[in-house]
């Protein structure tokens, strides 16, 4: 595939120690990069090491080394080990997860060579910072692709610091190998939404006011009844079990998803504000399993927030002991952002609804706005909304999020 105007200017432009790609989704930020790695990796000293840090190594895997494989090869190309190293270009690289600012630790006594940085908008600020200080060796420089987020963001602040970078911005149409029924149709998805500026134009753009705003102008397009919801052929329900703490509430959301994951359906959500021990825990969420199985068919996998591991435990017991086939999991928690950014879309393309059994999901969509931070990285959560049945909506389908935007 040949490369476009900007991405060709990008390959003879960054010669800098920060060079940056920044903007729309689909752009092509990335694609220019399958090629930028191996110049810089060849180009890399032995006195340092090679880093790839991504939100998660997971991401990183499918963001870049899958298709970066596709190109070149397993040989150059190698599998990701049990200590999260990869064999790239005849160079042993290190990846990192960058979600957590413990994550910094791992970067520690390092000398880096070469790093190369993915979706940087949605690491901890602590991982950043510690990268500056380990970029040490003589022409130790860094690539990094991002989508803008709000215009305080800490990574707007840095490139607009007056370090030796080189930044460009793309917009959508910056990518001239995109059908143009395509580029119309996302469009029209993130219309409306703050996604439009940041996915689209590639702004670092406040998120302010209702999140889900196409829900609240007319939450009677996303309802169906229990009939038309009873007559649908679901090949996959999952649920998804948020669990509450001092100040919020524990909730469970039984989604079914339609073949080829043409429709989204809330089939039940309930949610719990009193306390709880682990018996009575298991036994409400047995009774969910329960009610969602006498009318759509059992679930066949439950995501559960994977803050709390004791109580996981304990609901994969009460489901074993009650014969449930069902089977109990952690959920990903991927990128809050990421995981609003699919509920619009599929609002957006009118595959999204839900049976009056999941009433409190809807308030919840009516009642959710942005934090004041303006990034838009996170809802406001001080209690005046429901981020408990949200969180267990989203723990519910994330898993499938590939399989939903194909």
């Amino acid at each position: 595939m040949p490369l476009s105007e900007k991405q060709r200017a990008y390959l003879t432009g960054a010669v800098h120690r920060w060079n940056v790609k920044v903007g729309a989704t689909r752009s092509g930020k990335t694609y220019c990069d399958y090629f930028t790695i191996p110049k810089r990796i060849r180009a890399a000293g032995n006195d340092g090491i090679i880093v790839l840090i991504g939100y998660t190594v997971a991401t990183l895997c499918r963001n870049i080394l899958d298709p970066m494989r596709a190109i070149w090869g397993e040989t150059l190309v190698g599998r990701v080990s049990s200590s999260d190293t990869v064999q790239l270009f005849g160079r042993t690289c290190w990846l990192i997860g960058a979600s957590r600012a413990l994550q910094a630790s791992k970067l520690q006594g390092t000398g880096i060579a070469y790093c190369y940085g993915d979706e940087i908008t949605t690491w901890d600020e602590e991982v950043f910072h510690m990268l500056k200080s380990r970029l040490d060796r003589s022409g130790s420089c860094f690539d990094g692709t991002c989508n803008p987020a709000g215009p305080t963001h800490w990574f707007k602040r840095f490139l607009d610091s007056g370090a030796d970078v080189f930044q460009q911005v793309y917009t959508i149409d910056d990518n001239p190998f995109l059908s143009s029924e395509f580029v119309a149709a996302l469009k029209r998805e993130y219309a409306g939404t703050v996604y439009y500026d940041r996915y689209i134009l590639g702004k670092w753009t406040a998120a302010e006011g209702a999140i889900y705003r196409c829900f609240a102008e007319k939450p009677q397009k996303f309802r169906i009844s229990n009939d038309e919801a009873g007559g649908l052929r679901f090949s996959r329900i999952t649920v998804g079990v948020d669990f509450g703490g001092t100040k919020s509430g524990t909730s469970f959301v039984a989604t079914g998803f339609t073949q080829g994951f043409e429709r989204v359906v809330v089939l039940f959500a309930v949610r719990y504000t009193d306390e709880m021990d682990s018996v009575l825990l298991g036994r409400r969420f047995c009774v969910f399993l329960e009610n969602v199985m006498k009318r759509y068919g059992m679930p066949s996998v439950v995501y559960c927030d994977s803050a709390e591991p004791v109580l996981i435990r304990s609901l994969r017991r009460e489901v074993q002991l009650k014969g449930l086939s069902t089977v109990v999991h952690r959920a990903r928690k991927s990128a809050i952002r990421d995981r609003i950014c699919l509920t619009l879309r599929l609002m957006a393309q009118e595959r999204l609804f839900l049976t009056p059994e999941a009433d409190v999901l809807a308030e919840a969509f009516l009642t959710a706005v942005w934090a004041r931070n303006g990034d838009g990285e996170e809802r406001l959560d001080d209690g005046t909304s429901d981020i408990d049945t949200l969180d267990a909506f989203e723990y519910s389908f994330e898993r499938d999020t590939a399989k939903l935007i194909q």
